[in-house]
């Protein structure tokens, strides 16, 4: 059951029960949520808004409600994060649908003619932003996952790599370790690939965008506070041994909005979002025990 939202306004102050603030927090760039609720949940970067989409993947009677929310460019045609939620409720049984298809909440115009044609000989793998392993829930969530709006191309070696060895795969690993652990309430996610023109590695067909490279956003909820990393990964076809430093792609969130231009967690109240994303990227390591 996806949403699609266009042309949100992006800069207003709404109560969020979410992260726990009180009507008085002054949060100056949280999300407008006037239009959407959505939009106020604690993964949910601040919003691009103008020539971009917001989809809202749902799987309608499912308890768990929102499985993931993409912001999809129009203009470039890709998107440019999926942000979601992680605990141990999340994992389950439902496997690998593997049925890739286009994304049926976005109007064709606004993607490439044929994503399967696309990727098809281009050298890349269709990289998922939300894992499969994400979402092991239900049947409809995992199926979710396999919209081509959650995909961006990747090198086999940056997606995988021989054994399941690369930092990308790694680190999508320790992030479901993090959630199914007894460490987090509630794990964020925000994930993707750079997309503007002096971030790509090329363009498939001249259109499709590979990005340079890709990023983790992760905000950790817990009895006492709230912590946040980055990741931040070349995109790169080299062979990886597995015994690589996760720590090594590891900064501050500030860091990594500085890279991205994307603003993060915006919907934390200001004083809690500056203090967690400005700690030193030593101290952010030792947090996090990588």
């Amino acid at each position: 059951m996806p949403v699609v939202l266009l042309g949100l306004a992006v800069s207003a102050c709404h109560d969020d029960d979410d992260d726990n603030s009180t009507a008085s927090s002054v949060n100056v760039n949280r999300n407008d949520s006037s239009q959407e609720p959505t939009l106020q949940r604690l993964e949910i970067p601040h919003v691009k808004g103008g020539n971009s989409t917001i989809l809202i993947h749902t799987t309608g009677s499912d308890p768990m409600g929102v499985n993931y929310v993409v912001e999809w460019d129009i203009d470039k045609k890709a998107q440019r994060w999926t942000a979601y939620q992680m605990t141990s409720s999340y994992s389950g049984g439902a496997g690998y649908d593997g049925q890739f298809e286009e994304d049926p909440s976005l109007n064709p115009a606004f993607r490439v003619s044929d994503s399967r044609y696309f990727y098809s000989g281009s050298g890349f793998t269709r990289g998922h932003i939300c894992p499969s392993a994400d979402r092991q829930y239900s049947k409809a969530a995992n199926h979710q996952t396999f919209y081509y709006t959650n995909m961006q191309p990747q090198y086999y070696n940056f997606n995988a790599g021989e054994n399941y060895t690369s930092p990308w795969v790694r680190l999508e690993n320790q992030v479901r370790s993090w959630a199914n652990n007894a460490t987090f309430d509630t794990l964020y996610v925000v994930k993707g690939g750079t997309i503007e023109d002096d971030q790509l590695l090329m363009k498939i067909r001249n259109e499709l965008r590979v990005p340079k490279y890709f990023f983790v956003a992760l905000l950790g909820k817990t009895s006492t506070g709230y912590r946040a990393v980055g990741f931040w990964l070349e995109h790169d076809n080299q062979p990886h041994t597995g015994t690589e430093s996760l720590g090594s792609y590891a900064m501050n969130i500030r860091e990594l909005e500085e890279l991205t231009g994307i603003d993060f967690f915006c919907n934390l109240p200001d004083e809690t979002e500056n203090h967690v994303e400005t700690l030193p990227t030593e101290n952010v390591r030792r947090a996090w025990g990588i």
